[in-house]
């Protein structure tokens, strides 16, 4: 079984961490234990440059980072050489029925030579050079088949799909249909990615999207966020196993998923006003701030209720598995009423992945008996209630992300 995380951004992208680099990306997935990781930001070519400097060819369409820029580091145990696949996030911004249509796209390519290719094309549609994430004024069906034209085996996956400002089904810029977006090119569509502030079972109350495969990623914009969300692969390790597996869902096991109420877009509010409410609530207002009068930001939970022909609950036939997580750090913080920034937290942190393993090995795998014995019976206890799906949530809103405790 892999894990993979294909939809991240390098430090070219806005807001991004400047060790966003090849050498602690494929540090961080080590510690993360993650075995296939997105390039993101194949359209910079800065980035791109500097992937072919330190990135070799491994098994069909993908990389590794060469042996001399690989970080040696103690907290590292185990023998995972992350895979590096190519990959890029675009923001498509245009005009489309009378409405101003905001939407981001993860593309998938078979290679760099591929990523040359689209990236000179769409450079002479926009500006590629001063963002990893570039803004394009170009509709997402027009997008979809330049793309295919210049690399049929591409994969092209709707981003965060219920993000409230920049995704397929936004409240406030999206669509309600996939064709709507995407015309006589919806049939090219075949995955779509969940986002941290819904999961699996949110979607599936959309009969509509029954026929797509639900993958997910973490959107790291800092190496440490790798594997916050991602998908798991039972395939042979190649670009065709990893395209075969999102498109048709042969290979494709599941997800690992943020719990959505962590998610910064989960509900509606206004963060401004320190307000969140339920959908109900919102409605009630009529999508008005009752503290300052200004527009309430629809969250996820909300946009989904407005597009679901199915009920809270409902379980989809043969869907694929999935398990909701928290970051290890965060689990630290919560167990020992710790900051999740502090340095206890990060010693922490690291003795456990030096003593036990990567991060994933230990919340999905280990024994509490083991993580007891390196880190004592309250983490221990944390991780098994986890586990259980024993956390109290406050959930986030308007750019918030949402809070929680295990005890």
């Amino acid at each position: 079984m892999y894990i993979a995380d294909i939809h991240i951004h390098s430090r070219y992208s806005r807001a991004t961490s400047k060790d966003c680099t090849p050498e602690y990306l494929d540090l961080w997935a080590r510690r993360k234990g993650i075995h296939i990781i997105g390039t993101g930001d194949f359209t910079h070519p800065a980035w791109r440059k500097e992937l072919k400097e330190k990135l070799t060819p491994a098994e069909d369409g993908l990389y590794v980072l060469k042996e001399e820029y690989r970080i040696r580091d103690e907290s590292v145990r185990g023998d995972i050489i992350p895979r590096f696949i190519i990959t890029g996030e675009i923001s498509s911004i245009y005009k489309k029925a009378g409405k101003v249509r905001k939407v981001h796209s993860v593309i998938i390519l078979p290679g760099l030579e591929d990523a040359d290719r689209v990236s000179g094309k769409l450079e002479q549609i926009g500006n590629i050079h001063s963002d990893g994430r570039p803004i394009l004024g170009l509709d997402c069906r027009d997008l979809l088949e330049i793309v295919l034209e210049l690399c049929p085996s591409a994969v092209y996956v709707p981003a965060h799909i219920w993000t409230p400002h920049f995704s397929l089904f936004g409240a406030f810029s999206g669509f309600d249909t996939v064709e709507e977006c995407f015309e006589d090119m919806t049939p090219y569509i075949h995955a779509v990615e969940t986002g941290l502030s819904s999961d699996p079972p949110m979607n599936w109350r959309v009969s509509a999207l029954d026929r797509f495969q639900l993958i997910s990623n973490s959107d790291a914009h800092s190496p440490a966020k790798l594997g916050r969300e991602a998908t798991l692969l039972e395939i042979t390790m190649s670009y065709g196993g990893i395209a075969q597996a999102i498109q048709t869902g042969e290979g494709l096991h599941g997800t690992i998923e943020f719990f959505p109420e962590e998610g910064k877009y989960h509900l509606d509010g206004h963060r401004k006003c320190n307000l969140c409410l339920m959908p109900a609530e919102t409605i009630k207002y009529d999508g008005v701030c009752p503290v300052c009068g200004r527009r309430i930001t629809i969250g996820v939970a909300h946009r989904v209720e407005d597009l679901a022909d199915r009920p809270e609950g409902y379980v989809r036939q043969g869907a694929k598995a999935f398990e909701s997580l928290v970051p290890l750090p965060e689990v630290i913080a919560a167990s020992m009423e710790y900051s999740v920034r502090s340095k206890k937290t990060e010693r922490e942190y690291m003795h456990m992945l030096s003593e036990l393993g990567a991060e994933f090995e230990i919340l999905r795998n280990l024994s509490s008996e083991d993580i007891r014995r390196v880190s004592g019976t309250r983490i221990a206890e944390g991780i098994e209630r986890l586990r259980n799906g024993e956390a109290e949530w406050v959930p986030g809103f308007d750019g918030e992300y949402g809070t929680f405790r295990l005890f």
